[in-house]
């Protein structure tokens, strides 16, 4: 079996992907903006959420998502949220850390040092693992293409400071779009790419 890798991140036009769930998600920098995506509901952004959980075995996150996630869903288990905080408490979770922390929530385990040695470990022992928020880790999989699908959620809001998703000094390469953009009432827009190849230039007259 070779398992999926399969990145989730909610962004703005400007490709902030910083702190889109609450006020003290990530402060880091600075940044205002915390909860910038509440206001912005989306249908569609719920529906492509839960299809995309459908056979999701494995959780790979960042320390501080990890943080934000241990402290919340053990806790949502009923409810319009049951389904999902059932899901992540059941399947195992991997964080991506420099340090030693302690990792309560059930299930969960360190990833290794060598990040692509301990990816390619995930991809034989689960199906379908996704990486959701973690910006910060998100870089160096976006860097190394250790990655088979970047999902975006573009909402239609400019914040002007934040996180990128593809900060200055990103790794150049280009992306393949898996399938057509997939538009919601609110003015989210869900955008499926895997990683391509080198970045190549040319001339429009050419």
């Amino acid at each position: 079996m070779t398992g999926r890798i399969c990145i989730d991140l909610f962004t703005t036009l400007d490709g902030v992907g910083q702190g889109p769930g609450g006020p003290e998600e990530d402060t880091s920098g600075g940044f205002r903006f915390g909860g910038w995506q509440a206001p912005l509901p989306d249908d569609m952004v719920g529906r492509e959420v839960q299809a995309g959980m459908e056979h999701m075995d494995a959780l790979l996150l960042g320390r501080r998502t990890y943080d934000i996630f241990a402290a919340y869903w053990p806790h949502h288990v009923t409810g319009e949220e049951g389904g999902i905080g059932r899901l992540f408490n059941r399947i195992p979770k991997y964080v991506a850390s420099r340090g030693n922390p302690e990792l309560g929530w059930e299930g969960s385990s360190l990833l290794g040092a060598d990040v692509a040695a301990a990816v390619s470990g995930l991809r034989e022992r689960h199906a379908d693992v996704h990486v959701i928020g973690s910006i910060d880790f998100v870089q160096t999989l976006l860097a190394e293409k250790l990655f088979d699908e970047l999902k975006l959620w573009v909402y239609p809001v400019v914040l002007g400071q934040g996180k990128k998703v593809f900060p200055d000094g990103a790794a150049p390469s280009t992306l393949r779009l898996l399938a057509p953009a997939v538009t919601g009432d609110g003015g989210a827009v869900m955008l499926r790419y895997a990683p391509g190849g080198e970045v190549a230039t040319g001339a429009m007259d050419a």
